[in-house]
């Protein structure tokens, strides 16, 4: 009876993270829907675009919800090493100015998006036979979150970057990293800041500098940032109404359908949409927590705590840089932004933490 029990609860968890999802998902397109300004059968259109990713990834959980995330520890190898090839080619080949993309014919796709992923699994591999209290196992596997880290930093992606460190030390901080090992990453990290300062781009340099101070240039490096606290003050309360944003409808606003896709939920649907989107996907990432806590298998554990920090971190980041908490540094918001790559990621990491619910809390 116990059991029985143990498992309609855990299969009302992954129940409940898919269909969170969802709702984020249906979020998204709504507001995609008003960015494109009701135009979807045009090059403008990002609407049709994204649902044709929405149909690709729930194939995708059609085919995938009844996998093994286990599997994964047996390929998790081979994919990091494609997924360094492809961000190689990346730098040599990759489209648009700052080359994270690769182009096939109509199809682009983001390699550093999958590196998240990728790195996840790789890592928590690793780790789960090994103690990282050996000097030799935190070397590499810094090894192994750094090759990627400096190939998505040479792109140039400084967000994706951040991302991939964050990744790191919440999976080796569960793994039982020392204090010392902390203590010592912190002043490796502190001293190489001004070397990372003197490579980064000029325009990188700009935006951290808009950050401090955004009046500097408010009709340069500092307008997308003074743009986005005025969309988001302008909804009020309860906001102007869908598609009625004139920030976004006006071209005010950049980027409005991928980083700054929150300022339009927030002038449209006001200050009660936005809570009530936050409270949402909180929720969402506390159904994460729970996965992550309930598992007693160490490879499950640390591919949920790597998927957690995933999706904590750009939820976080993304708000806060257009709230002008953080700089400006080229985050989606997962789910909701518009973008194939970012949605595919997402939809996969959701698939595997299902697995990882099915055969580890379960079982």
């Amino acid at each position: 009876m116990k059991q029985k029990l143990k498992y309609l609860r855990n299969s009302l968890i992954t129940k409940d993270i898919i269909f969170l999802s969802y709702i984020l998902i249906f979020i998204g397109l709504i507001i995609l829907f008003s960015a494109s300004k009701g135009v979807i059968l045009t090059k403008e259109g990002f609407f049709i675009r994204q649902v044709i990713w929405v149909i690709i990834g729930s194939i995708l959980v059609k085919i995938f919800k009844n996998s093994d995330y286990r599997n994964l520890d047996k390929i998790s190898y081979f994919f990091y090493f494609l997924t360094i090839i492809l961000l190689s080619i990346v730098l040599v080949k990759g489209e648009g100015r700052a080359s994270r993309w690769i182009g096939l014919g109509w199809f682009y796709f983001q390699p550093s998006e999958f590196a998240k992923l990728v790195i996840i699994l790789t890592l928590s591999s690793y780790l789960s036979k090994r103690d990282i209290k050996r000097f030799s196992v935190l070397f590499t596997s810094f090894l192994i979150v750094a090759i990627p880290f400096f190939l998505v930093f040479k792109q140039p992606n400084l967000g994706t970057a951040i991302i991939f460190i964050l990744i790191f030390i919440g999976i080796t901080y569960i793994a039982g990293i020392s204090k010392k090992q902390l203590f010592i990453i912190f002043l490796i990290t502190i001293f190489s800041s001004p070397l990372i300062w003197t490579i980064m781009e000029d325009y990188q340099r700009e935006r951290i500098l808009t950050f401090l101070n955004p009046m500097r240039d408010p009709l340069g490096k500092g307008y997308n940032l003074l743009q986005s606290k005025i969309t988001i003050g302008s909804g009020g309360f309860i906001g102007k109404g869908f598609m009625k944003g004139t920030q976004t409808k006006l071209a005010f606003l950049p980027e409005y359908h991928t980083d700054f896709i929150f300022c339009v939920l927030a002038e449209e649907f006001g200050f009660l949409g936005v809570v009530i989107f936050v409270l949402i996907y909180f929720y969402f990432l506390n159904k994460i927590f729970e996965i992550l806590y309930l598992s007693k298998d160490i490879f499950g554990k640390l591919i949920s705590t790597g998927i957690f920090i995933m999706f904590a971190s750009h939820f976080l980041i993304n708000l806060g840089m257009t709230l002008g908490i953080f700089p400006i540094v080229g985050i989606p918001l997962p789910f909701v932004s518009y973008g194939g790559s970012c949605l595919i990621v997402s939809i996969l990491s959701i698939i595997v933490l299902s697995s990882i619910e099915k055969h580890s809390v379960l079982f």
